[in-house]
């Protein structure tokens, strides 16, 4: 698990806006510059390093789905993804073993104690995913809560997992896979209606998508990947809405690839590759996201500001400091 630090940058502001954009709001440019904080350079390494408030980041944890049956055909034979067979592809055998393996890896490590919330795209793979990685232990009748997914949902042969004792998961349009596609039309990136995942995952949060339909998905219009990664970005910008500082997204290939690829470019070639190179089935990476545009304006939680009870502070170099300055004005050298 790689910890990267990403940041924000806003346009240059002049001098004389300087104060009018410290008493407004400060909004993000459909196309922000997106900024890495480190270097080239080994030669001088503080140019690589940055500070920022903690309370201005967040962690976000970014996972491809699991193996879905359009990955198995897909890669036998590339016109297979041309077909209906693989509409809103399910995860395989193998991808449910990959699911337990992050699941037991996000416990081990200690993360699944700490993330706020869980972001999936609404398609069944992601959904899936997500549910079987972040989600809670067996489900059983009684327990008073909704399941986060009800046995054998989309052809799962799994049993029903509980939303107890978890982060709370909800689905967002915006990090869902290209729709369609720049190579053809992939009816395993199409959605099922939101009627229907409802009771298959009872305990998502689907409130947020606008539409029961699938409206993303056209057969004459391709999303290129420039816009794949203008919704990405609109996405990151929507994530400073929120409240939570550690989050979870499960995500797709091509969407993470080509939104990712907008960050990093004065990074290290390391670092560039860390942050943009594909990601493999059931791949996590966790990196900060830091926020350099204000739009995360939320208070800490961990500063403290001191002086309480207030009293005589003046530390000792501010002292020598005006002591200078009250020589300097008596025309006295110190």
């Amino acid at each position: 698990m790689t910890a990267l630090t990403i940041c924000t940058t806003p346009p240059p502001i002049s001098d004389s806006k300087l104060k009018r954009h410290r008493t407004t709001s400060l909004s993000l440019p459909d196309k922000p510059s997106w900024r890495c904080c480190s270097s080239h350079s080994d030669m001088d390494a503080t140019a690589g390093q940055s500070l920022y408030p903690l309370h201005r980041c967040k962690t976000v944890h970014l996972v491809r789905h699991a193996q879905g049956i359009h990955n198995v055909e897909g890669e036998k034979n590339h016109d297979a993804y041309l077909s209906y067979e693989l509409f809103d592809a399910h995860l395989t055998p193998l991808g449910w073993k990959q699911v337990d393996n992050l699941r037991k890896h996000v416990r081990s490590c200690g993360l699944s104690k700490k993330i706020d919330l869980v972001i999936t795209s609404p398609l069944l793979r992601t959904m899936q995913t997500a549910v079987g990685v972040f989600g809670g232990e067996a489900y059983t009748d009684g327990m008073g809560v909704p399941p986060l997914m009800v046995a054998n949902a989309g052809n799962s042969s799994r049993s029903a997992v509980s939303s107890l004792n978890c982060p709370p998961f909800i689905a967002v349009e915006l990090c869902r896979e290209q729709v369609p596609p720049s190579d053809g039309i992939h009816p395993c990136d199409k959605r099922r209606s939101i009627s229907e995942y409802q009771p298959l995952f009872p305990a998502i949060d689907f409130s947020l998508i606008e539409s029961d339909g699938d409206k993303l998905w056209k057969t004459d219009i391709r999303e290129s990947n420039e816009e794949v990664a203008a919704r990405g970005r609109k996405f990151m910008n929507w994530l400073w809405t929120r409240k939570e500082k550690e989050i979870a997204i499960v995500s797709h290939s091509g969407y993470l690839f080509h939104t990712l690829s907008a960050f990093g470019e004065d990074c290290h070639p390391v670092v560039k590759d860390e942050i943009c190179k594909h990601f493999a089935n059931c791949e996590l990476r966790s990196m900060v996201f830091v926020d350099r545009s204000l739009m995360g304006s939320d208070p800490s939680t961990t500063n403290y500001s001191g002086k309480i009870p207030a009293g005589l502070d003046l530390p000792s170099d501010v002292a020598d400091e005006k002591l200078d300055e009250k020589l300097a004005e008596n025309g006295v050298k110190n």
